[in-house]
């Protein structure tokens, strides 16, 4: 089939009037329909055996959670550590002539979660390659030491 059959196809098909349902079958369909107005329904009242008090004490216990969330978060140190090299002790017979601090970027990368009230909450991480090398030219010996780092910082996401 062309493209030019095609369309003259889905032009007959445009023209034709579609055909009418069984009265049957439309009947069946009226029938399994649910009904427009909802049943009537009688104050609610709590189950038996749970007592009136019990909603409000799973809101003291929500209220409770979110408020040692908050300050955990609070007495937390999120600032990363600055990486200081330790003084090279005498006992070795090594005076460093030159000390190298660096830090690298690894990677870095955004994260959405959501608090338990549904708040959303947006982490930035990132991954650095911290390495420290210390040199000692009278001597010839250099040490070079490389550790990894992650950095997470909780950023608040406004909502309106």
């Amino acid at each position: 089939m062309n493209e030019q059959e095609q369309e003259r196809y889905e032009a007959e098909l445009r023209r034709t009037p579609p055909v009418r349902l069984p009265d049957d079958f439309m009947a069946r369909l009226k029938a399994a329909m649910p009904p427009t107005e909802p049943a009537p329904r009688g104050p609610l009242r709590p189950a038996a055996g749970i007592p009136g008090w019990w909603p409000a004490l799973r809101w003291l216990a929500t209220a409770m959670a979110l408020f040692i969330v908050i300050l955990l978060a609070a007495r937390t140190n999120f600032a990363p550590k600055p990486v200081k090299p330790e003084p090279v002790s005498a006992n070795y017979g090594m005076k460093a002539d030159d000390v190298q601090v660096n830090e690298e970027l690894v990677s870095s990368f955004d994260v959405v979660a959501k608090l338990p009230g549904g708040q959303p909450v947006r982490f930035r991480c990132r991954q650095w390659m911290n390495q420290l090398i210390v040199t000692d030219n009278h001597r010839g010996v250099e040490i070079k030491e490389t550790s990894p780092r992650v950095e997470v910082i909780p950023v608040q996401i406004e909502t309106y």
